[in-house]
Order: structure tokens, then sequence, then C-alpha cells
């Protein structure tokens, strides 16, 4: 039975009831969402105080004026500025010192960019953020709706002046060539993928097209290389690759092909130097699946020429290389942690030595190529992430800036632990954890995040918002089951296409585990997980509702049998090789059996919140609009169900810092008054 007063869908006829919301724009659609909108906020009233205090409770624990760590560029520093009251932080630059140090010239500081000015309080996400290799021109995009689609703007840093590109339905990339005049840039077809190169260049009208791909199972990426020498064209799809290459400085000549694309063969290409010589340096599993690192030299960089530099390990996954003249860094992966290891120039290779038990760990800036130092950011479920500078030749490790956290905060009052749970088939499935202290050694409510899709990895980070949570006695969990990339190719295979149901059964063993050793109860258990993780939580609800006490789906991919019956929507047919092709009658009764819109029973569920993005193209908000409505038409409980549709934004929710608080406010307060701790 629906709640009293809640919205109640109209049912059609025909195999799907509530088809009639995918009518986008139509009156009676937009009528029923912001009557949903309405409700929420109706159930939610007795909150508001709570919720108000926990937007300003997170706000608090924020560095509101803060600068970001300046990178060196030339003859520049490039660094953000976020100013308390603001959206969004300013872009700037300022002279580098000759000293080589990060001291800012505030005297001589130069806006870039100011994104606050640009949303004027709007919706607005910035695409490519470019400056040419003379450091006289930024090329920018912008999306203002959240659809992904995105206009392109160069910007004369001397005069001030700005000239918008006159080109539509640009994916947003912009790579500048060395001539500092030419751009090449990616044009989305019908269904919203990057199919096309563009190269433009400045002053002169329209542009020329450089490539197009015809199979739907590919995007296109444009990049320039670490060496800053060369630019590739990089076409993958979810299991292939192919790469095209050219001269940085010859942008108008023909670009080579490194290796003619063959299914099953993924190579990701990066230019650098061994040795003192120019080199080609290629990231490619076609000796494994968790890939090997080939060298390839200029003047023959054909596969045929491809030399094994490091060999495919069968216990690491070779997620990465980053280059530059004092050496490269491997990113691998290893019993589910992310590890980097050093290859100096001239010298041994190094691990790094790190000091939690789970973390999330990654290059974040190889800075210029001939640097001495790269930067890492480093980051646990109780240590604010902190980037690091390495200095390549030694392994020495310098904390540069660590994330503040404002007022009482210590690391070492929460605990982070590692656990295993054990899936039916015997699998060993991680989950990371996070409480204070003492918090653990009796049952609280905790929060299980699961994602489990497309080889990503959950590697545990720091939150300011988790904060107000732990600190009212929640346990915080990420459960990485399979289908994620958490232990490497061959745990993303074994939650894909016919192992789909791995990532459900992982994720419910989590919960097994977790409740059977005490931490919580079925009573005091909130799950949670967005766009493929919201398919997660759908099917987990079908399967076992009982088992959870809440569940909040962020932008859920729930329709996922009849999206993938589409392939007039943006990217259905380049997910055939995440979920496979339902037209193959196998596949759909495969699919049909998981999918999270098809499989709503009449039986009780969990208290829910449900949230969707209007514009956004990649999960069509009536995924989770149909969802709910069948969910009001078939659940027999009295249980909250709340469906929240931001109708001015798309897959990443609304754009603004202080918007997102408020989100996560929401969401927070829910979990309390449902857990019935909205009291604390």
């Amino acid at each position: 039975m629906p709640m009293p007063h809640a919205p109640i869908a109209r049912i059609a006829p025909g195999n799907d009831p509530y088809r009639w919301l995918e009518e986008r724009d139509a009156p009676e659609v937009i009528a029923h969402l912001e009557a949903e909108n309405a409700w929420l906020e109706a159930q939610m009233a007795d909150q508001k105080d709570l919720r108000e205090a926990l937007f300003q409770e997170i706000k608090g624990r924020i560095r509101e004026t803060d600068l970001s760590l300046p990178v060196p560029w030339g003859p520049w520093l490039y660094y953000q500025r976020t100013t308390a009251g603001d959206e969004y932080p300013r872009h700037y630059r300022c002279p580098r010192p000759a000293d080589g140090s990060l001291t800012l010239d505030e005297a001589g500081e130069q806006l870039l960019l100011d994104p606050n000015e640009l949303a004027a309080g709007g919706f607005l996400s910035i695409g490519a953020f470019s400056v040419s290799p003379d450091h006289q021109r930024l090329a920018y995009s912008l999306d203002t709706s959240g659809d992904e689609i995105y206009r392109l703007f160069v910007k004369d840093l001397a005069s001030g002046d700005i000239s918008a590109l006159p080109f539509e339905d640009c994916d947003g990339s912009m790579t500048w060539a060395n001539d500092s005049a030419t751009l090449f840039f990616g044009e989305l077809d019908d269904t919203h993928r990057p199919f096309r190169l563009n190269r433009h260049r400045l002053g002169e009208p329209g542009a020329e097209r450089v490539f197009e791909e015809e199979d739907g199972r590919f995007f296109l990426h444009c990049y320039r290389t670490s060496s800053e020498r060369q630019l590739v064209l990089l076409l993958n799809s979810k299991t292939t690759c192919e790469a095209w290459v050219l001269d940085a400085d010859a942008p108008s000549g023909a670009w080579t092909c490194l290796a003619a694309r063959e299914e099953g063969h993924e190579y990701y290409p990066d230019h650098g130097q061994l040795d003192g010589q120019w080199t080609w340096l290629i990231r490619s599993n076609q000796s494994g699946i968790n890939f090997a690192l080939f060298q390839a030299s200029d003047a023959a960089p054909g596969r045929e020429h491809w030399r094994e530099l490091i060999a495919h390990d069968p216990a690491r996954m070779l997620e990465g290389a980053s280059l530059n003249a004092g050496g490269f860094a491997l990113s691998l992966r290893e019993g589910g942690l992310p590890i980097i290891e050093v290859h100096p120039a001239g010298g041994a290779p190094y691990p790094l030595q790190l000091p939690d038990a789970a973390y999330s760990l990654y290059v974040q800036d190889s800075l210029e190529f001939d640097s001495p130092v790269i930067r890492l950011r480093y980051e646990a479920l109780n240590r604010p992430a902190q980037i690091r500078q390495l200095t390549l030749a030694s392994g020495e490790q310098q904390v540069l800036k660590e994330t503040p956290v404002e007022g009482p905060f210590d690391a070492d009052d929460y605990v982070s632990q590692r656990l295993w749970a054990t899936a039916a088939d015997g699998t060993q499935v991680p989950i990371s954890l996070v409480a204070r202290r003492e918090t653990l050694g009796r049952p609280a409510p905790l929060y299980l995040y699961g994602y489990g899709a497309y080889g990503e990895s959950l590697d545990p980070w720091f939150s300011h918002a988790r904060l107000s949570l732990l600190e009212r006695g929640f346990v915080f969990a990420i459960a990485h089951v399979r289908g994620g990339g958490e232990l490497g190719e061959a745990w993303y295979r074994a939650g894909k296409l016919e192992h789909k149901t791995n990532s459900f059964g992982d994720f419910i063993a989590c919960a097994e585990r977790l409740i059977a050793e005490g931490y919580t109860t079925s009573a005091q258990l909130a799950i949670s997980g967005g766009s493929a993780g919201g398919l997660l939580m759908g099917a987990v609800l079908n399967l076992r509702p009982e088992l959870f006490a809440a569940a909040i789906a962020e932008v859920p991919f729930v329709d996922v049998l009849n999206t993938m019956l589409n392939p007039d929507l943006p990217l259905t047919v380049t997910e055939y090789d995440e979920w496979g092709d339902p037209n193959d009658p196998e596949v759909f009764q495969r699919i049909k059996a998981y999918a999270p819109y098809e499989n709503v029973q009449a039986r009780a569920y969990p208290a829910m919140l449900v949230v969707a993005g209007y514009n956004d193209s990649r999960v069509q908000y009536w995924e989770a609009a149909k969802w709910v409505a069948r969910l009001r038409a078939l659940k027999t409980d009295h249980n909250p169900l709340l469906l929240k549709t931001d109708l001015e934004a798309g897959h990443g929710g609304m754009s603004g810092r202080y918007q997102a608080l408020r989100d996560v406010a929401l969401e927070y307060a829910f979990l309390l008054k449902v857990l019935g701790l909205a009291q604390s």
C-alpha cells in the first residue's frame, strides 16, 4: 500500500506501464516529478532544523577560504583559490620565483577564470581547462545544464578577450598542438558518444574533420603525451583500443596508427625518455589480462617492434605508468590495494611505503617533463588527503599539503580496518571500514557503500561530511565487490556480463559478515550506491530486502533491460560489452532476471531515498522515476519512499560545493530519521 497522499503515477497499458514517464518535458511528467519533490519535502519537514544543522556542521569542518598547491609550468605558477561563500574555486597564475620555490607573487597574480561569475547561480561544469604551450591563451569548455554537452571558448590571457568557438555538440575536450594556435576537439553523435575529432586553427572559420569513428562501441579521446612532443588519438571500447599518434609540432600532418584494433587488445601509449632516448611506453594486455609495459622507438613505433619492458604479473595489475625525464612510476594493484613502484633513471626500482591498512594512492601530477619530482595524492578513511612530493632518484617523500579539517579532529580517534567476507562460491571479498574507537565492540548504525562495475576501484577516501555520521556513532564501510577493479582485471571480469550476479552476492555477503561480526544489525544497516552502484542497490533490495533498514540510490541504473534494448539512448551500444546485448535472447533473459525495475515484487522494502538528475545523459531521470512508481504500487510496507529529481542537474548532481553539501545533509537527515536517531 502506498503511503497516504504519496504521489501515485498513472498506469498505462502494455508491458511497461510507466513508460509514459520517459516523455521528457511533457507537462504531466514534469508535474509528477515536482509532486515527488514536494512529497519529499513534506515528509522531511520535521527534519528541517536537523538538515540545516548538518549543513552548517559539515561546512564548518571545511576551510572555506583556501589555496590549492601551486603547479609550476614554464614561467608561471598555476593554482586555484576558494573563497568563503563562493560555490567554485577561481583559477589564477603568478610569475614563477627564480629560486624554484612555490612562493606566490600576489602582486603579479592574474585571474584566469572565475566560474562563480560564469555560473550566475545556476549549474556549471568545466570540461577542458587548458593553457596553450606558449602560455598566451586559455582554452576552456562549459556545460551549463548538466547534460555534458559543452560550449568551447578561448581567452587571450594578455588582453582578456574571450572568443566563443562556433561549434555545437562538443564533448568538452580541447587539446593544443605545440604551435599554440591549433586546437583538436571532440564532437558528440546522436547517442552522446564522442565519435569525431576536429581540428581548428584560431582565426580561421570552421574546423576540419580529422577522424570519425563509425563503430558505436568506441569512444575517441585526444591527449598530449607526457613529453609534450606527441599527440595521441585513442579509440577505445570496453574491451579494445586503437591509438593514432601525431608529432605535436606538425599539427596539420598525418596521423600514424601504433597498432590496428584487434578484439580484446587494450593498449594505452605515452611518450617519454629512457636512457636519454625519446621512446614510446605502451601499457598493453597482449601478454596477459593484468597488462605489461612495452617500449617502442620513435623511428619504429608499430606493434611489431614493441619490446617488453615490464612483464605481465598474474598477481599484480598494472593500472598505469607516469613518465618524466627522471624515470617512470608504475601504478599497480595487489591484494586489493594500490601500490606505486618507482623506476628512477639509472637506478634500482623501489616501492613506496605507506602507513595505513586501507588507503587511496595515485600519481596526481608528474609536473613538467624535466622535473626531478612528482606529486602523489594519499588518503585513508581516517586520514585527510595529503599531497606528497616524491623525489624519484632518492625516494624521499615530503608532505606539501594536507587537506585541513577545521575544528577538533584527530585521525587517531578513528580506527580504519580491512575485513574479508566469504561469498557463496567461497570467494574472499574485501571490506574497508572506519569508526570512532569507542564505537567498535557493539552493534552500531552502519553505512555500507558499494559500486562494482566497469573495473573501477573504490579505494578508501576521506570525507569531511562523513565525520557527521561517525561522530553520531556510525560505522562506515565499503564493500569491494566483483565487477570493480580492486583485485585486478580478473576481479572485474568476474562481475560483468554473465557473471554480474556475483556483484550482488558479494555485497550481501559483506552485509552478513558485518552483522555476524557484531558491527551492526539489520535494523541498523543502511546501504548506498550511485549509477551502476544504484543498480547494485536495486538488485540486493529485491533479493534480500529484510537485510537492510534503509537504502539511498543516487542516479540509479535500475531500468537496465529497457535501456539496453534502446540503441538510440546515449551510451547504450557502448555498454553492450559491460552488460550484454539483450537482442540476444539468452542475454535478454539473463538481464531480465536481475534488472531492479523488472523484479520489484509485492513485499516489504526498507526505507528508501532515490535521487535523479533531470538532465542526466548517462542514466536518464526516468529510470529512478519509473522504479519508484513501481515500488509505490507494489510494496506492502509503510516505510518512507522518497524521490528527489534535481531539475537543473545531471549525472553528478548539483555543481556548486554548497549545493552538494546540502544534498549530503538531506541524505544524512533521512538516515537519522528512519533509523530513529534524528534527535542526535
